[in-house]
């Protein structure tokens, strides 16, 4: 298979939009000379819980690149991963070491340092403890600002606002310091609702700093699909409030939607996650910023097909334990699937799975194959000990593989002496009736009367556990004669484990497919790991993972990269997909499934940061340049256009087309023929169409008054964008490739594609098309229509209200004195502009707070 076809289509996402994304990695050098900082907002800044810190980990080294010493990473203050992860220290950058002094001088603990990982960035860490004494105080002032209120029993809320008002105190001081030396761009970029209420609040008090709000998985979104809800097909009948306010999560869901709309640039990780984002939000993100990882750490070359033979192995020896006593299949025709993430038994797809190894392990017998098929399902769960016949097995295991062991030697030393003495050794000086009787007492210890176990660990309260349920009702309980055999692993692998001493990277490399048939998965970043590990896969197209390869690899199956309809098929048609997928992939030969894994490792390219982290600097270019539209020209100046300026438009996504299925080479390279593109992958080069794209969906906030842009300038500017809404409302306009796919053009049933969207969009009530419904779903994200006809049966609060209006508090002076309970900071409180501008808005009526 030629490898050409996938380096141009991860060269065509590099230069999406005409940005050559190389010329900007100079580590840093653009950044210092425009003063320009990016402050990185998560609760998982060496602090893991769960994907995000995964994305944020992974994502430094190619952005330290961009920024340099301009990145900052923020987060709480974790004693027990700051002792292994965080080298503490003073920073040597005098703005972040002053402001961390003056915050220091109010009682909050702040602790700086770097972080060990690669690219060793800054981190700021708050301990929220220190500044519990203000929680009272600080969640009235987030309610007078927002409307929002936190009731006292939510603790992880608690924290979130703690943390919020830290990030948010910090970004007032930092920034007042960096403009004190020159004219400087900051940008915040907030993660997931924990971080959203420093979002609202550095936005609701107009300092001057671009900020990114990104939802990986929205929280409404997980409470929903945990709940056994059709969630898909009922998306857009759901009442938002009723069902945030049932799971008691309603100020949760109200920070996440005011952080949405607070944001100058909303963004999720996935097209499925901005189809719910549009319902569940109500608001369309403006980008997609897709995952990547950063492939050089999982880098293996040509010993990655070496790590797969050495780990599986392991797997070997794990299992000769594991079955003692019903060890009669041949580890030579056995192959290892698995499953693994969080323990969510339908999000995860565990149910599809269980049921599909059941229709699996019917079709091997019925077809009389020899192949054994060993499932692994490592799911966390509450346990109290080991299960006692799992490690009994691998105990006899150990006793028979040492005395096998010293009979060798045995056996040895006896022909030495034999030979050495001029003899030929018979069949009696072989084994000793001693040896016999050794191996004779490890057989007999090896038998057993029960079945091998179907768990590892005891569960607690297994009777109610659902995958060991499932289970017995799909009766997998390893018996002889069935082909699948199940361990279920429900805790995290490790390689001090007694039992299974892997870490978790060397037990998927020893597997032969891994299964993750998700039905809500923002991302994924199971799937993404095998594929950079050469180790092919199964997903669905309701994760992102699984419809970003199907949009950019055309018959990924070729890949090693199956998809499974979840979309469009019932559950009883995607379990018998799901279960022949795998009956297909035990029956390829050992040839092919090497192929297979040489054919997957290739599309590492495809997920690397380097090619994927296009899509944050757009999104980071995009909030910048709402609050300062003259940074375009500041870089031009400073780059000479040699970066930014405009370039011939190229595509913004390629596919790669399925190799021969007798080629598995590079030798046709040559050979192949020039790949076209349609009209409608090219970017449009109207500039007016690029300026209504990118035409903010929030009003620039009070701050962006004190930039140095002259009066005739602003007119100008209030002029150009008059113009540009009175022609777009005369006629509908071509969609531009500058925005992500989230705005790209629309394939139908018969896969062609509307080049020119519909002024219309869908009714609310409309049953919603998950295939890229033609109208609304990814139309203009600042569609004032949209937003007026989703808004129309909603109940009014700070997140919902098309005006946004704010307190008359926040249009005070900043002069009049403290209205806060916050220590003040150096920057100077400013109005918040309506999005009018031509009058002040009103307060908040009661029965309007959230």
């Amino acid at each position: 298979m030629s490898t050409k076809k996938i380096k141009h289509a991860a060269k065509s996402l590099k230069t999406s939009q005409g940005i050559p994304f190389d010329q900007y990695l100079d580590n840093g050098e653009i950044a210092e000379e425009l003063n320009k900082w990016l402050i990185e907002v998560s609760w998982e800044v060496a602090n893991k819980v769960g994907g995000i810190y995964t994305v944020i980990r992974s994502k430094v080294p190619i952005t330290k690149k961009e920024y340099g010493n301009n990145y900052i990473c923020l987060g709480p203050y974790n004693d027990s991963y700051v002792k292994t992860e965080v080298e503490v220290s003073e920073s040597k950058n005098d703005a972040i070491r002053e402001t961390v002094n003056e915050m220091k001088q109010h009682g909050i603990h702040v602790v700086t340092g770097n972080w060990l990982i690669e690219g060793f960035p800054q981190v700021v860490l708050f301990d929220i403890g220190s500044a519990a004494h203000r929680l009272d105080g600080w969640k009235g002032d987030f309610f007078e600002h927002s409307r929002i209120g936190i009731p006292y029993y939510d603790r992880e809320s608690n924290d979130a606002l703690l943390f919020g008002f830290c990030v948010f105190w910090f970004l007032g001081i930092f920034i007042d310091k960096v403009k004190q030396r020159q004219k400087s761009y900051v940008i915040a970029h907030f993660h997931e609702w924990l971080t959203g209420i420093g979002l609202i609040m550095t936005r609701l008090r107009g300092y001057d700093c671009a900020l990114i709000f990104t939802t990986h998985a929205t929280l409404l979104g997980r409470y929903l699909c945990a709940g056994s809800t059709d969630f898909y097909n009922h998306l857009p009948y759901f009442n938002l409030d009723k069902e945030a306010g049932d799971r008691q999560i309603y100020h949760r869901y109200c920070i996440e939607r005011a952080g949405a709309w607070c944001a100058h640039t909303f963004t999720t990780v996935s097209k499925i996650t901005g189809i719910e984002s549009q319902y569940l939000l109500g608001k369309t993100p403006d980008m997609l910023t897709p995952n990547g990882l950063n492939v050089q750490s999982f880098a293996a070359l040509h010993e990655f097909q070496n790590l797969h033979a050495q780990n599986k192995e392991k797997l070997n020896a794990f299992v000769r334990g594991h079955f003692y006593g019903h060890y009669d299949f041949d580890l030579d025709k056995t192959l290892y699937f698995f499953i693994a993430g969080r323990y969510e038994f339908s999000n995860k797809g565990a149910d599809m799975f269980i049921e599909s190894l059941a229709r699996l392990n019917h079709m091997l017998k019925a077809s009389g194959s020899d192949i054994t098929i060993v499932a692994f399902l490592i799911f966390p769960t509450s346990t109290n000990n080991f299960n006692i016949e799992s490690l009994r097995g691998q105990s006899v295991a150990k006793m028979l593989r040492d005395t096998v062991q010293n009979i060798q030697s045995d056996i040895g030393k006896r022909l030495y002496e034999i030979c050495l003495k001029g003899h030929l050794p018979s069949a009696e000086h072989i084994l000793e009736p001693t040896n016999i009787i050794e191996l004779k007492k490890c057989i007999y210890a090896s038998q057993r009367s029960t079945l091998p176990p179907i768990c590892t660990h005891n569960v607690n309260d297994d009777n109610r556990d659902p995958i060991l349920n499932a289970l017995r009702r799909c009766h997998l309980f390893n018996d002889r004669y069935d082909r699948v055999k199940v361990i279920f692993h429900p805790e995290f692998l490790r390689s001090t484990s007694p039992l299974l001493p892997l870490d978790y990277e060397e037990f998927v490399r020893g597997c032969h497919l891994g299964v993750f048939p998700s039905y809500y998965e923002p991302w994924g970043y199971t799937p993404a790991e095998c594929t950079v590990m050469g180790v092919p896969n199964i997903s669905t197209n309701l994760s992102g993972f699984g419809c970003f390869l199907e949009e950019h690899v055309q018959e990924p199956q070729t890949y090693g990269i199956y998809v499974v309809d979840r979309r469009y098929k019932s559950a009883e048609e995607s379990v018998q997909q799901l279960a022949q997928y795998m009956y297909d992939f035990s029956h390829l030969t050992r040839r092919q499934r090497i192929m297979l894994r040489n054919r997957t490792e290739r599309l590492s390219e495809l997920l690397d940061w380097h090619t994927l982290g296009i899509y944050y600097h757009r999104a980071r270019k995009m909030a910048l340049e709402k609050i300062h539209p003259e940074y375009e020209e500041e870089l031009l100046n400073i780059t000479n256009g040699s970066v930014s300026g405009a370039s011939t438009p190229v595509v913004s996504r390629s596919s790669t087309p399925a190799p021969p299925d007798n080629d598995d080479s590079d030798d046709d390279d040559d050979h192949q023929t020039p790949q076209t593109f349609s009209e409608q992958d090219k970017l449009p080069t109207s500039s007016t169409n690029t300026e209504q794209f990118n035409r903010p969906s929030f009003p620039r906030p009070a701050s962006a008054s004190h930039l140095p842009l002259d009066k005739q300038f602003r007119q100008a500017a209030v002029a150009a964008a008059n113009a540009a809404d009175a022609a777009a409302a005369e006629e509908p306009h071509l969609l531009s490739a500058n925005q992500d796919e989230i705005n790209q053009t629309i394939p139908t049933a018969d896969n062609q594609t509307n080049v020119t969207p519909t002024i219309q969009t869908k009714k609310i009530s409309d049953k919603v098309d998950f295939g890229l419904p033609d109208y609304g779903a990814f139309s203009d994200p600042h569609d004032g229509h949209r937003q007026e006809l989703y808004m129309m049966d909603r109940k009014a609060s700070i997140s919902t209200q098309q005006d946004f209006s704010t307190p008359d508090v926040l249009h005070q002076s900043g002069s009049s004195g403290n209205i806060s309970s916050f220590e003040p900071t150096s920057g100077q409180t400013t109005t918040f502009l309506s999005k009018t501008g031509d009058h002040q808005p009103n307060k908040l009526p009661e029965n309007e707070q959230c």
